[in-house]
Parts: structure tokens; sequence; C-alpha cells
């Protein structure tokens, strides 16, 4: 525990505590300071305050940086499915809901802290006991993912990614009935100019992103589509095929425009409804083992509620 008293200026003008204590502590920011106001760490004169309160002058600020707590991730007994697993790396179908890794608001229940209990010969990645991340699937999307289990794996598996070598298929349950059967969406993807949970194309800057898409089923305002991604960009699908006109069934994140709402069938409405999740699914991956030089290829079937959707759609088309 960090004890500190400093002291506001007499003769400065009025200050936003927040502002003066990040101002005094190197290498803290804003928020951090903001939220040690808001837990109780900080006294003015000696009573709590708010990170708003404006100092004018002269006021002794009593401020208590509490250690650290580990960030390294926990092992968690999770369930996974395992499609393929040696000593170099664990291929895995991940269930949509499944947060890949820690991070704020995720301290647990991660893909990390599963692998970390299944996985009993880790070697250390950058110097640290954890399963490799080399590529990630959104929180709501399901399907094929590999993690590495040493240096040399993640290297050589992280290359592939990043040359785009890597093959991935996703399918997905859109919005709308595109009048071509094939295509391909091309440009930059980068911050949502107001939404700042969102990504998006028509942002000023961004890095390059190509998604070609082909229309397997068609069944009015519904379509479902197999997807091949030539990169490999956050949000990439969601972003493009929104963009489109064409924007993902569930989706908690992108809007649909009301299309929902715009479906005669009402059982067809309260499926998507309890999705919970954006109907997309990383069907297939294939790589390259890094060890054997190999070419691998896994395939899972899309989870069981998106199923469940799907054939509804079959089934009311056949009726």
């Amino acid at each position: 525990m960090i004890q500190l008293e400093l002291t506001f200026p007499p003769d400065a003008g009025p200050m936003r505590l927040d502002l003066f204590i990040s101002r005094e502590l190197a290498g803290e920011t804003r928020s951090a300071v903001q939220r040690l106001i808001e837990s109780g760490n900080v006294l003015v004169d000696g009573q709590a305050a708010k990170p708003s309160l404006k100092l004018k002058g002269g006021e002794r600020v009593a401020v208590e940086i509490p250690p650290p707590q580990a960030a390294e991730p926990q092992p968690e007994e999770i369930p996974l499915e395992v499609l393929y697993e040696d000593a170099d790396l664990i291929v895995i179908n991940k269930p949509a809901g499944m947060v890949v890794h820690p991070g704020a608001g995720n301290s647990s229940g991660t893909l990390v802290n599963a692998l970390l209990a299944h996985c009993t010969d880790l070697s250390g990645i950058g110097g640290e006991l954890r399963p490799g991340i080399v590529h990630r699937l959104d929180k709501g999307t399901s399907g094929v993912l590999v993690a590495a289990k040493n240096d040399r794996a993640h290297q050589a598996l992280s290359g592939q990614f990043n040359c785009h070598s890597v093959k991935r298929i996703y399918q997905a349950l859109v919005y709308g009935n595109p009048k071509e059967d094939t295509g391909k969406i091309e440009g930059i993807i980068g911050r949502h100019p107001t939404e700042r949970l969102r990504l998006s194309g028509k942002a000023k800057s961004g890095k390059h992103s190509v998604t070609r898409w082909r229309v397997k089923e068609r069944y009015g305002r519904i379509s479902l589509l197999e997807l091949r991604l030539e990169t490999g960009r956050t949000h990439q699908i969601r972003v493009h095929l929104t963009e489109a006109g064409f924007p993902l069934l569930g989706d908690p994140l992108y809007p649909d425009g009301g299309r929902i709402n715009n479906l005669p069938d009402t059982q067809l409405r309260g499926m998507i409804s309890r999705l919970g999740h954006q109907a997309l699914h990383a069907r297939t991956l294939g790589f390259i083992h890094p060890d054997s030089g190999e070419y691998l290829e896994f395939s899972a079937e899309m989870p069981a509620d998106m199923a469940a959707l799907l054939e509804y759609l079959r089934q009311t088309a056949a009726g």
C-alpha cells in the first residue's frame, strides 16, 4: 500500500480533483485515478469526495494506492470440445458466449482460463505459462480456433495468419436476399466515428480487409451465406455484412435496421431474439502444422440454436 499526502496550491486556479491527482501521479491515467477516488482511496481534508470535486486552493489530499492485483489468468475447469491436440497446439470448437481471453469485465470464464486447466504441457510463451492465442473469435461467434503451446508454434502459426495463408470459412445467417450469388467486400476497417464499441468501413483510417461471400440458401428475407476471409480484422464479417445491407441475425452490437420487426413469422422472430448472439459460425480452419509441415483442416457443425433456426427456415420453406 502506497500512501501519499498532497496539497493543492493555494494560489492555483480551480481544478477537478481527478485531474490534479493524475497530474501529480506520473504513470497513472485519469481513469485509474477516478477508480481510486470512487473506491474511497482518496480523501480531501479527511472527507470522501467525487472525481469532479473542484479544488479551490489549500486542500489536503490523501491518496492510498493499493498493491496491484496479479493479472495472470487462473486455470478453471471449464469443459472444452477439443477437435485436435498435440505437443505444439490445440484446436477447439469455441461455443458462442465464451470470451477468448481475460480482459476488462471478463477476468474469468474465458477460453484462456479453460486452456490453462486443460493443458498440462505448456512450455511458456513470451516468458509466461499460458496458451498462446494466435487468433480470436468474438464472444458471440462460435467455431474452430487454434491455440499454440510453445513459442515456436506460436510464431509459426502467427506468421501464417499474418500472411493470410490460413483457410477460414464462416457460416452466417443474414437479413436480406443478395441479388448476386457471390461477391467480394473490400476496404478499410477502423474505429467507428461515433460508436466507441463498433468498427466501421467508413472510418477515416483503418486496416485493409477483404471478405468473399457466397449465398448457400435463400429464404426470402433471410439468407445463409458462406464467407471466406482473406484478412482477419476485428469484427470484419459483422462490419462488412452490416454495411453491405445484410446484417447478421441476432447481432447485439451491429443494428439490423429494424429488420426483425418486419418478419411476419412471430415464431421466427422469437427464435432470433432468443439467440442472444450474432448468427456467425467459424465452420472451417486450415493451416500448416508448425512442426510436421503437414496441412491440417478442421471443421465443426454450427451451434444448436443457430442450426435449429436454419432447420426451421428449411421446413417452413418446404411447407
